[in-house]
């Protein structure tokens, strides 16, 4: 045998050796967001070689020592047990990866080891439904979960398939029972609605546009009352303006054509205001004044005005005000004897 079939032949012992117990293959594993879930080693059993059990993603996370009996957990929710299986708590999203288990014996020689790949799914929620029977179209959705898959059924009979959402028009059924599922590979949830359309059901679209078009013409006609109750306002303001103009002027017209009175004129006594009388005249008593002599067989009328009697003395001088008023000259007599003689 030659060298070269030699190195050959060695190379090929080593990789064999160092292989031993692997395997390529990994286990998919699906967990729920927010459960636990235990990573069991399969065709794994506790024997007396078996001295280290090892958890790695990427790193050591935890480790159980058979002769030492001691426990390593990189965190909280991961837990070890004696039998190599460990379990994660409250799966998050970051938890999802690749993990190895490797068990080794005293010797530190590797006896096993397995891969697995945790999938951290969200379960789905329940499904909502809608419809509209002017139409005759129904809709089935979801609001979360991880790949979701969406079936309906018709009175028990399959119609549609599809993935988020499913918009599905039947036929001209008066009451027809729908049925939505949702699922993925870790949860699943469904929703059944029975429908009961009437044929002589107004469209919706109908009523609201009639409601509308009333709304509409309520407020036209409120508009138009308030136009013609302002336009009847008008002419009663400016007739109601042309009398105050009117009443005005009259007024101001009134007040220009009366006279200006002095204040107090009017009321004063002409007998009051004349000058005393000179030193030699005598005052005649206040009565009848004599006629002259050439009239003294005249008839007198029977009715003369009578004079006005003058008021007190004391109040004379009370009443007397402004300058005093020009008093008539009083001739003399003539005697009688020389009248008769002419």
């Amino acid at each position: 045998m030659s060298f070269a079939c030699h190195v050959l032949a060695s190379f090929l012992l080593l990789f064999i050796c160092s292989t031993k117990g692997a395997d390529p293959t990994s286990i998919t594993v699906l967990g729920k967001l927010g459960d636990d879930i235990n990573l069991n080693i399969p065709e794994f059993q506790m024997k007396a070689p078996v001295d280290d059990i090892r958890w790695e993603k990427g790193m050591k996370i935890a480790q159980y020592s058979v002769k030492k009996k001691t426990v390593y957990q990189r965190k909280e929710n991961y837990h070890i047990f004696e039998n190599g299986t460990l379990k994660i708590k409250r799966l998050e999203r970051n938890d999802s990866g690749n993990y190895t288990a490797k068990i080794y014996d005293g010797d530190g020689k590797n006896m096993l080891e397995k891969m697995f790949d945790l999938r951290i799914l969200e379960v789905v929620s329940k499904p909502n439904m809608s419809w509209s029977c002017t139409n005759r179209t129904l809709t089935c959705w979801v609001t979360s979960g991880t790949d979701p898959k969406l079936k309906l059924y018709q009175n028990g009979n399959h119609v549609r398939e599809d993935n988020k959402i499913i918009v599905y028009k039947w036929s001209n059924l008066n009451t027809v029972q729908f049925e939505c599922t949702a699922s993925n590979n870790v949860s699943e949830e469904s929703r059944t609605e029975k429908i009961k359309c009437s044929e002589q059901g107004m469209n919706i679209y109908l009523i609201l546009g009639i409601c509308a078009g009333g709304i509409l013409l309520l407020v036209f006609v409120a508009l138009l009352i308030l136009y013609i109750s302002r336009r009847k306002k008008q002419p009663r303001r400016r007739n109601g303006e042309e009398l105050d103009i009117r009443a005005h002027r009259i007024t101001s017209e009134e007040r220009s054509r009366k006279p200006h009175q002095i204040p107090g004129s009017a009321t004063q006594n002409p007998a009051t205001s004349q000058p005393p009388p000179p030193p030699g005249h005598r005052t005649q008593a206040p009565g009848h004044r004599p006629p002259p002599p050439g009239h003294r067989g005249q008839h007198q009328p029977q009715h003369q005005p009578q004079k006005r009697p003058l008021p007190p003395s004391g109040t004379q001088g009370h009443q007397q005000k402004g300058p005093p008023l020009p008093r008539p000259r009083v001739q003399p007599k003539p005697p009688r004897g020389a009248k008769e003689n002419s």
